[in-house]
């Protein structure tokens, strides 16, 4: 009797124990805050655990999409991109743990099945898996729908394989190289998965050095505020730049935020629209699209007089035909159209109905003419010679008068033409006139 009370209890506890375990899984797992960091109270730790769902927000990362996780300021989420590959990915798991950080790992599945163990040990340390394509095939932006389909299922079924359950994949996909297409987003969407660009690289798949990836990732974050930061676990200059970087964050007051999907018994944290942008649009800052029409109340809804069809003038009961006479053209005529019914033309208004102004009279533009005296001109004539006289005289002139009237009106300022005493005398050339010019 003591024996069957005993097992009885023992069934009991363990019963008990499997529930706690089952619930335990169930829950999300809570923030590795630093002080809770076991041999590393100055971590940096992390500071919280945002739940999203991905239907509502399909597309995030502010280098290519409008909205961007709900984070606060001076809050990073760290992902990486590509692995696993056990010589570098092992070193930032280790890194990462000594600091009791959370991150999120966009595996590759070609790696997943060529490593499965990396991809164990990624779940393991409590981060979030995503997918990263089966080939890491730098042309989703050039691919047919059903080859992009075939490149993010096969590469889901890999890291799946790895880990033994689908279950344990969260429904986040980032497309290798960043070359987003429509057909690929569009088929990420209808299967549920969130498409995940970032909100600034540090660059570290370039040949630079570990210094430049820590300046590049530091300083694009701190111009930002926050945002998701996106490295590559197979790089060593990563693994170099990761301890200095983690340890910045912490000097500057930076937090980090680890990211899961909802789940029936998990959900999404509550948020506002507008935390979803980087840069949130407030009444005070003017909108960019055309703003939208309010809707006013009236108190009364008149409505004023509107003209008639009477008033317009058109003879609605009859319709012009396009063109006159179709039927009595003759060859090579062309037919003109009929002149539109509106609007009518009008007769012009006759000289009664305009209004006339007075018109000044002839007699203010005529100028008097002035009186001038009559000019005497003399000109020499040759005289007559005998008939008889064959000896060679001089020529006799005789003076000849010529009459100006007053109308031959003078140049203003010119010397009369000849004065009233001309005498007679030879005429003679002296010289050659100058020309005009000299």
């Amino acid at each position: 009797m003591a024996s069957e009370l005993f097992r009885r209890r023992a069934r009991t506890r363990s019963l008990l124990g499997i529930a706690c375990v089952i619930a335990a899984l169930a829950l999300p797992a809570a923030p590795a805050l630093a002080a809770d960091c076991p041999g590393n109270p100055g971590a940096l730790g992390t500071s919280r655990t945002l739940v999203v769902d991905p239907r509502e927000h399909p597309r995030i990362g502010t280098m290519q999409y409008a909205e961007t996780l709900p984070l606060r300021d001076h809050e990073v989420v760290l992902t990486f991109d590509d692995g696993p590959l056990p010589r570098y990915s092992n070193a930032v798991l280790e890194i990462l743990a000594r600091e009791c950080v959370q991150a999120t790992f966009f595996v590759v599945g070609r790696m997943a099945k060529a490593y499965p163990e990396g991809v164990r040990r990624m779940r393991d340390a409590g981060h979030t898996i995503g997918t990263h394509s089966q080939n890491h095939p730098l042309s989703f932006n050039r691919m047919t729908a059903e080859q992009a389909k075939q490149e993010v299922d096969d590469g889901i079924a890999s890291v799946a394989a790895a880990l033994g359950s689908r279950a344990a994949i969260a429904p986040f996909f980032r497309i290798p190289g960043l070359l987003r297409a429509e057909a690929v987003e569009s088929y990420l969407g209808s299967q549920g998965i969130q498409t995940w660009s970032a909100d600034f690289p540090a660059d570290d798949w370039r040949h630079i050095s570990p210094e430049a990836v820590y300046s590049l990732a530091l300083s694009r974050l701190q111009a930002k505020g926050r945002g998701v930061l996106l490295l590559h676990d197979i790089q060593p200059r990563t693994v170099a730049a990761l301890p200095h970087i983690l340890h910045e964050l912490k000097a500057r007051g930076f937090r980090i935020v680890h990211v899961v999907p909802a789940t029936p018994d998990r959900p999404k944290t509550p948020t506002e629209p507008s935390q979803w942008r980087l840069h949130p649009v407030t009444e005070q800052v003017a909108i960019s699209h055309w703003p939208k029409v309010p809707r006013f109340s009236y108190a009364s809804a008149e409505m004023l007089p509107g003209p008639s069809i009477a008033d317009l003038g058109l003879d609605i009961g009859r319709v012009p035909e396009p063109f006159d006479g179709l039927r009595h053209l003759a060859r090579g005529q062309v037919p003109l159209p009929k002149p539109a019914p509106w609007p009518r033309q009008r007769s012009a208004e006759t000289s009664t109905n305009l209004i006339t102004f007075p018109i000044p009279a002839a007699s203010l533009f005529s100028i008097p003419e002035k009186s001038q005296p009559e000019f005497r001109a003399m000109t020499r004539q040759p005289g007559k010679r005998a008939a008889h006289d064959t000896a060679p005289q001089t020529a006799q002139t005789e003076p000849r008068a010529i009459e100006i009237s007053a109308a031959a009106r003078p140049i203003s300022g010119s010397a009369a033409i000849a004065p009233a005493t001309l005498q007679r005398g030879p005429i003679t050339v002296t010289a050659r006139p100058r020309p005009l010019n000299h």
